[in-house]
């Protein structure tokens, strides 16, 4: 699969085969990946991947976090127990959880330089695993923001920032392409003091 075939043809990818990656696959697509590019070569990504019996453990900690966000506030007990049990099912049924994470640099410039490279890095294992036939869903949910969530997966929010979580799997239903805006729309050319649109 050359590069371009990659970029066009990854898909953003919902459900997945009741299948786990092979541990030497997925470290080989987190190694890789780490070819971003970096400023400084500070390499500002780390992950904890969740699978297998740890997924239950990480299930609890995300139902917690919406619990104590309000989420079933109203529904009633019944209902909301229904409602935590499908999430739980729902995230137990996706084989790997990659939840990554990065130091917060208290310098402006150079936190959002580390962010950028660290969403470089997610792009970069969304490309590997797409060329090793993996599909992954790069998702910001609400609990990534919970302090609480935070330290409930040992870190200190003061000193760490959750990007993503990456949901990961062989996928079982491939969607449609959805359409890109023309690059016309979105970029402008100046040149010689003058500002005109991209070519057609």
């Amino acid at each position: 699969m050359d590069l371009l075939e990659a970029i066009i043809n990854r898909r953003s990818i919902h459900e997945y085969k009741n299948e786990q990656i092979d541990r030497k696959v997925l470290k080989q697509i987190f190694s890789k990946a780490c070819w971003a590019p970096n400023h400084r070569m500070k390499e500002p990504w780390s992950i904890k991947l969740y699978q297998g019996d740890g997924k239950m453990d990480y299930a609890k900690k995300v139902i917690d976090s919406y619990d104590r966000e309000g989420f079933f506030n109203n529904y009633d007990h019944q209902k909301s127990n229904k409602m935590k049990e499908g999430i739980r099912q729902f995230l137990l049924n996706i084989p790997h959880h990659a939840l990554v994470y990065m130091e917060r640099d208290p310098d402006q410039r150079k936190y959002e330089e580390d962010y950028a490279a660290v969403c470089a890095y997610i792009q970069n294992v969304q490309l590997l695993a797409w060329e090793a036939g993996i599909g992954v869903l790069w998702t910001t949910s609400p609990y990534l923001h919970d302090n609480e969530f935070v330290r409930d997966i040992g870190l200190d929010s003061s000193d760490y920032k959750l990007v993503s979580v990456l949901q990961m799997g062989y996928p079982l239903r491939i969607p449609n392409p959805k359409k890109r805006t023309p690059i016309e729309n979105k970029m402008q050319i100046i040149d010689s003091g003058e500002t005109k649109k991209a070519d057609a």
